[in-house]
């Protein structure tokens, strides 16, 4: 009786966020080691299927580079990276596409569909929402058939969302010639979330969060406002891979997103935790209320 009386108060718990972010619009960014890890993977895709169940409308845009080599490795590929990026020449621009847009978009469409879900996968293969430009270096080094999105279909994403379907889009885009571009998966997510005015953006990451010590788990930061994420780069605290990343969140909070979240998608549940309690597991930041004005 007091383990049933426990689950009552934690529905209790959640529903005034249940409440609070019916409507709403999340962007869940899912690549990494998540995507490896079969059951993060299935409780990532209920804690999707049950956000949209009680009303939020949950995107997901998904990279998918370990499957990528693994591709590229059969293939007798050499897989090349510059400045952290892949290099997509002719022939791993196909492997990309085989992967990313088709056969991992599919596998997450279908594996929503049969946990119970309504999913539709949105890709170069289907209906194309991404569009944008080949990426320019500011070392003039070529990257190849690498772009970054300049422009989002929103009228096709809502569409979906309208009728209760989970968006699932791989990050790739094509530009007004057809050509096609591979795209780093956080900025991809990041530009799907500043179209759609997202609630939120979420990073399902391999760290719980934001730490004062990197290699302690125990030293996250459950919210930080915008001041304070700069005042912890300047004095050294976020230091090293983690700066690219809330550096990308202060810009996205900047166009418009509520709020930016970083969790350990490998946590089941992860999802869920972060959004329907009052605590959190990962790391929230957020934008400060304007000054007022006389």
């Amino acid at each position: 009786m007091l383990e049933a009386i426990a689950k009552a108060d934690t529905l209790i718990e959640a529903m005034g966020w249940i409440r609070r972010f019916r409507g709403k619009t999340t962007v869940i960014k899912l690549g990494g080691s998540v995507l490896d890890d079969d059951n993060a993977l299935l409780h990532i895709l209920l804690d999707v299927i049950f956000m949209e169940t009680v009303g939020m409308k949950p995107v997901v845009v998904h990279g998918g580079g370990k499957a990528i080599n693994r591709a590229l490795a059969e293939a007798n590929i050499e897989a090349k990276f510059i400045h952290g990026r892949r290099y997509t020449d002719d022939a791993t621009l196909k492997v990309v596409r085989e992967v990313l847009a088709g056969d991992l978009n599919r596998q997450l469409t279908n594996e929503v569909e049969r946990l119970g879900g309504r999913a539709m996968n949105l890709s170069v293969h289907t209906t194309n929402v991404l569009f944008g430009e080949r990426l320019a270096l500011e070392t003039g080094e070529d990257l190849g058939h690498v772009g970054h999105v300049t422009e989002v279909d929103r009228d096709v994403i809502e569409s979906l969302l309208y009728t209760d379907q989970v968006p699932i889009i791989p990050s790739m885009c094509e530009d007004r010639e057809g050509n096609l571009y591979n795209v780093n998966a956080d900025t991809a997510a990041m530009a799907v979330a500043q179209a759609l005015g997202a609630e939120k953006l979420i990073f399902l990451s391999d760290v719980n969060g934001v730490r004062l010590d990197k290699d302690d788990p125990d030293t996250i930061i459950h919210s930080l406002s915008e001041s304070k994420v700069r005042q912890l780069i300047a004095s050294g605290d976020i230091s090293e891979g983690m700066i690219p990343k809330v550096e990308a969140c202060l810009q996205t909070l900047e166009r418009g997103v509520g709020k930016v979240h970083i969790i350990d998608g490998r946590l089941r549940h992860s999802l869920l935790l972060e959004i329907y309690t009052s605590e959190g597991v990962g790391t929230e930041i957020y934008r400060e209320p304007a000054p007022a004005t006389a």
